[in-house]
């Protein structure tokens, strides 16, 4: 399967864009997702993808995608991941549309990468906290993490973490059979009645 660079493509696009975000202060506003306007303005449930409010916003997200999206890009190819990260977004977005007025970032279509390799990689180990885990532990956690943030308001969108998680699960499951993790099996030493007795010969 060929290897598009797919994932740090998108790096790159996020990149210059917070560059031109930074330049050119409408950008944000004129893209941004804003939920009273989605109807009108249904685009920027992906531009507001590629927008970010922070040069910390920036890095944490594009460190995960070119981290996880190159781990995810190689085992499913890059059609299936883009799909992945677009529609990941989307979904993402039009969760955010039910609880923020207002919201921009990658890190709903991030989340639904790591639903993925979740389901796909499971023991894949990661660090949390300096702390390794298995992938799939990791998962949960960040999971639970943003649960609780639903019920503890911050800057973060903590919905569009949980929709897009959401979706990058179930896709994951419906790719498992295609691209589940393929475990080495121990091959039993064999031997035969003669080696047998001759063992039992010269040690019994």
């Amino acid at each position: 399967m060929k290897y598009n660079w797919f994932a740090i493509q998108l790096v790159i696009i996020c990149v210059v864009v917070f560059i031109f975000q930074n330049i050119y202060l409408q950008i944000t506003d004129q893209f941004a997702l804003v939920s009273a306007f989605v109807l009108t303005n249904p685009w920027t449930l992906v531009t507001s993808i590629f927008l970010h409010g922070s040069f910390e916003h920036l890095f944490y997200n594009m460190f995960a995608l070119g981290l996880f999206g190159s781990v995810l890009e190689k085992i499913i190819g890059g059609k299936k991941f883009l799909i992945l990260f677009f529609v990941s977004g989307v979904i993402a977005g039009m969760g955010s549309v039910l609880f923020y007025t207002a919201s921009i970032g990658a890190s709903g279509a991030i989340f639904g990468i790591l639903g993925t390799l979740g389901v796909l990689r499971p023991r894949m180990t990661v660090y949390v906290g300096y702390v390794p885990m298995p992938m799939a532990f990791a998962v949960v956690l960040w999971a639970m993490g943003d649960l609780l943030g639903l019920f503890a308001p911050t800057e973060v969108a903590h919905a569009a973490h949980l929709f897009g998680l959401a979706f990058g699960l179930i896709l994951g499951f419906i790719l498992r059979k295609q691209y589940k993790e393929i475990q080495a099996k121990r091959k039993e030493p064999k031997i035969n009645e003669e080696e047998f007795e001759e063992w039992e010969d010269e040690w019994m």
